[in-house]
């Protein structure tokens, strides 16, 4: 198998030599949980000095093999684990069995062929941290989150390709990776790897509705696959009901409710490219009745401001979706994260017909369901709206939990 470029064979083979790291009795017990992080302050002693993507050998206090995994000198996240347990050897067999795994876990998402967008590798919880792979129909996107992986993909690209034959292989880095040039030897953000060019967005189906993706700049990989399953709910809960979609991004949410039958579907967000993609979202899907039928209004702004506008002029919805990016990537955010769900739980309310659904998602990390739950049922209450929760949803199949800190998403569903 040959890649566009020599690049990847400009890139240097793994050292032979394993980094031995000696860890702290707390970061063992971690580990042999099955926590896929090990942290520099965690490492007492260390063989020798490393280089990014060496393979690092733990050992616990009597000196036996406790994980391997991927260093990392650059960044605190210092090795993240790929095995724990008895010893293993790395190799594209290892590799093989890995992708075999993961593809297996998303069987039952592909039986009935319609949904060729999915994601394919969800980075630490399919046992590949710092990395993930979505599918686009016949694009693959490979998103690397360390430089780790680079000297690794020599063995592991080819595996992935065979157990996943696709036309075309896209590489994207994350903002911290992008600021290491000299780490990346020659590969660069959007750059495909695999199959021919790409100048605009690809086409995909998801449960039978077509939606483009931009995996070359597209946030993330180029769509956001994690909401697959809360779409579908939504378009159960739209007949015959007036919608607005708050952060609706490229109008994923606001399509789904036009084909279950909402008469109006209202997609606001603060970006005019992401609503311009989500009217030719609409385009695509003019063959089914009632999304031909379903009126569809742009609106671009700050949810913050336009919101309480819209309420002072007496707009109301049956069914008001708020789906905000994360508010708390860090710790020292999460009071500032639940001051703003609060805040938007209340300017939704504040839109919802007596009797409407509200449904309020979270994919911040670090605020957990029973806090992002309380928070937004307290702030409703205090509006004089009171909600009544009849679902509460987490990850979809093809984006397992496999530790704590993986737990993410959280989507609430109630009336008010």
């Amino acid at each position: 198998m040959s890649f566009h470029s020599d690049l990847l064979t400009a890139i240097p083979a793994p050292a032979t030599r394993r980094l031995a790291l000696h860890v702290t009795r707390d970061a063992e017990r971690v580990l042999r949980g099955g926590h896929p992080w090990l942290f520099a302050n965690s490492i007492v002693r260390q063989s020798h000095v490393g280089s990014p993507g060496d393979l690092a050998v733990v050992f616990d206090q009597k000196r036996r093999f406790l994980a391997i995994g991927l260093y990392d000198p650059t960044s605190p996240l210092r090795v993240r684990i790929l095995h724990q347990g008895a010893p293993v050897t790395i190799d594209r067999a290892w590799w093989r069995q890995q992708v075999s795994a993961a593809i297996q876990r998303r069987a039952p998402l592909l039986r009935d062929g319609q949904t060729t967008g999915y994601r394919l590798v969800h980075g630490e919880n399919d046992g590949l941290p710092g990395l993930v792979v979505d599918r686009y129909d016949q694009t693959l996107v490979l998103k690397l989150y360390t430089a780790a992986w680079l000297l690794h993909l020599a063995d592991f690209l080819p595996e992935l390709l065979a157990a996943q034959p696709a036309q075309r292989l896209v590489l994207r880095m994350s903002r911290a990776l992008q600021k290491e040039p000299a780490l990346l030897y020659g590969l660069s953000d959007g750059m495909v790897l695999w199959g021919p060019a790409l100048s605009g967005p690809v086409i995909f189906t998801e449960n039978g509705l077509r939606f483009e993706a931009d995996p070359l700049h597209g946030q993330k990989t180029g769509f956001f696959l994690d909401q697959r399953e809360n779409r579908a709910r939504v378009e159960a809960l739209a007949t015959g009901r007036r919608v607005l979609n708050v952060f609706a991004y490229n109008g994923g949410f606001s399509l789904y409710a036009a084909r279950g039958g909402a008469h109006l579907v209202t997609s606001l967000d603060s970006s005019s490219p992401a609503l311009e993609a989500a009217a030719r979202n609409f385009a695509l899907n003019q063959t089914i009745p009632t999304v031909a039928q379903a009126r569809h209004e742009l609106l671009v702004g700050d949810a913050f401001q336009l919101l309480p506008e819209m309420a002072a002029a007496g707009a109301r919805f049956d069914l008001v979706i708020l789906d905000p990016p994360a508010f708390a990537k860090q710790q020292a955010e999460i009071e500032r994260a639940l001051s703003a769900y609060a805040q938007l739980a209340r300017l939704g309310v504040a839109l919802l017909q007596p009797g409407g659904t509200l449904v309020f998602a979270s994919c911040s990390s670090r605020v957990g369901i029973d806090a992002f739950t309380a928070t937004v049922q307290q702030a409703a209450a205090l509006a004089g709206r009171p909600l009544h929760l009849f679902a509460q949803t987490t990850h979809a199949l093809d984006h397992p939990i496999g530790f704590p800190e993986g737990a993410y998403l959280k989507c609430l569903y109630a009336t008010a």
